[in-house]
């Protein structure tokens, strides 16, 4: 049996290493969750393993809000102190705090 540990957080602002984005880490996928059409679409030279955390950003760039599937290989924690601008943050999360969001509602 396979057994991973996301190395981020939900609520943590993480960038993109090769992209100009950031986002807040809203859900995490153990290892890739995603179709094989979305994996195929990535340049085969830049693809990602496959048995790694994926994570689902919030994400942001200097144009538009989104939201982004990124394996863990290409993040980096975001210690910037900058709140991120998404406009779904307010239905996940509190207030930007201590370089992190807290989340508004329980885990099951």
């Amino acid at each position: 049996m396979l057994q991973t540990r996301a190395k981020y957080h939900l609520g943590q602002v993480v960038r993109h290493k090769k992209h100009p984005f950031r986002g807040v880490v809203f859900d995490v996928d153990a290892m890739f969750s995603n179709t094989d059409e979305w994996y195929e679409s990535i340049p085969e030279d830049s693809r990602p393993h496959k048995e790694q955390p994926f994570y689902h950003l919030l994400a942001e760039n200097d144009h538009s809000y989104y939201v982004a599937y990124v394996s863990e290989q290409n993040l980096v924690a975001d210690y910037s102190g900058e709140p991120v601008d998404h406009p779904d943050l307010p239905d996940l999360f509190g207030d930007f705090e201590d370089g992190h969001y807290p989340l508004h509602f329980q885990l099951n």
